[in-house]
């Protein structure tokens, strides 16, 4: 059970009982299968019924747990009526079999009441924490890391609700917009951003379109920014390519293959493989324009320093058995090849930007060898 970082002094003792009593409504469940009236079951049945001892003084004073503590007397209540029937005769294996589908039930909905109640927790923590000028960059990046596990989970509908109440997304793109939180914090609230657009396309994905997220994730410029650009890009395809294009995006994406940070400059690779693979033609025409193809022999010359080495082990760029491997290299035949394999152009565009490339490099490269090399490459790499 995600646990909200922000809790007030009660909440952050309920909640263990309250995690302790959702395992124990879990195992409850698991073991409570008609026909097969294991021990487990037993024990399971007990484990849950101890834990609710301890704790209905706790959940009968707090209005938000008045539904639990229905539901815990309930299970009581069958339980004791399980007890009632211990025969082997037909009557009692058939009561038997109905209780334990009703227990089954019951410890369902007890994990559920308790996770609604972690859940309201958590988006209560959240916006308070990011909204709160005293709250540290420790506690906001742990909020939001504790908020994405918890999309990861998939989707949930009043999950989803307590989101768009709390107006978390709102929220999350005005800690990417604003200059004067910290890099990280914006970052962490990007990749926030990027789990919502995951765990419901259809609602999140608007938001996006509509608001400033692009634009602020360009303009910051980091790594991580542009990672989660990439991934955005992928997930939900032409619509933000092309919006990219409407907005004048394009440009600036290209530049930053011209960044002083190296890792920049690979996770603006990574963005622009993507967009070839996606963009239609209008868009690979805009990409050309800004002397991509310049700017991608230009990163293929580029030394690779030992310092650039051990950064891209470090980054997970290479692997310590492939250090010597150049994250720019063959970087316009790759460009080219995701052209040739790609979704956005259609065969007569595929060869009129093969011709195209094939030019331009012959424009930048610095002797024939380059061009020789280059050119053999963008042909096997596009060929069938």
């Amino acid at each position: 059970m995600d646990q909200p970082q922000t809790l007030n002094t009660d909440s952050q003792r309920l909640l263990p009982l309250l995690e302790a009593l959702q395992e124990a409504a879990k195992n409850l469940r698991a073991n409570s299968i008609p026909f097969l009236f294991k021990n487990d079951s037993k024990i399971a049945i007990e484990a849950i019924l101890e834990i609710e001892s301890k704790s209905l003084a706790v959940f009968s004073a707090n209005p938000d747990l008045r539904k639990l503590s229905a539901l815990l007397r309930s299970l009581r209540a069958l339980n004791e009526k399980l007890q009632k029937f211990e025969g082997f005769g037909l009557r009692s294996l058939l009561n038997r079999q109905i209780i334990h589908y009703k227990i089954s039930r019951v410890a369902y909905d007890v994990e559920s009441e308790i996770q609604s109640y972690v859940d309201r927790l958590t988006i209560r923590g959240l916006v308070k924490t990011l909204v709160e000028e005293s709250a540290s960059e420790d506690d906001k990046v742990k909020d939001l890391i504790g908020f994405e596990k918890r999309l990861s989970r998939g989707f949930d509908i009043d999950f989803q609700d307590l989101v768009l109440k709390a107006k978390v997304f709102n929220i999350l793109e005005h800690i990417l917009c604003d200059p004067l939180c910290s890099k990280r914090v914006r970052e962490r609230a990007a990749m926030a951003i990027a789990a919502l657009v995951r765990f419901n396309k259809n609602v999140f994905v608007g938001l996006v379109l509509m608001g400033p997220t692009i634009k602020a994730l360009i303009a910051l410029a980091s790594r991580c920014s542009i990672q989660v650009l990439t991934s955005l890009i992928s997930f939900i395809r032409s619509p933000l390519v092309d919006e990219l294009l409407a907005i004048g995006e394009i440009p600036r994406i290209i530049n930053l293959l011209c960044s002083d940070d190296l890792l920049v400059q690979v996770a603006a690779l990574d963005c622009v493989l993507e967009l070839a693979y996606i963009g239609r033609d209008e868009v690979i025409e805009a990409m050309l324009k800004e002397d991509l193809i310049k700017k991608l022999m230009d990163l293929q010359r580029m030394d690779w320093l030992d310092d650039d080495k051990e950064t891209a082990v470090c980054i997970g760029t290479v692997s310590e058995s492939e250090v010597k491997d150049f994250p720019f290299a063959s970087c316009v035949a790759r460009f080219a090849v995701q052209l040739e394999v790609g979704e956005g152009l259609i065969k007569e565009e595929k060869e009129e930007f093969k011709s195209q490339i094939l030019k331009m490099v012959k424009e930048a490269a610095q002797s024939d060898a380059e061009v020789a090399t280059i050119i053999a490459e963008v042909l096997w790499g596009s060929s069938p």
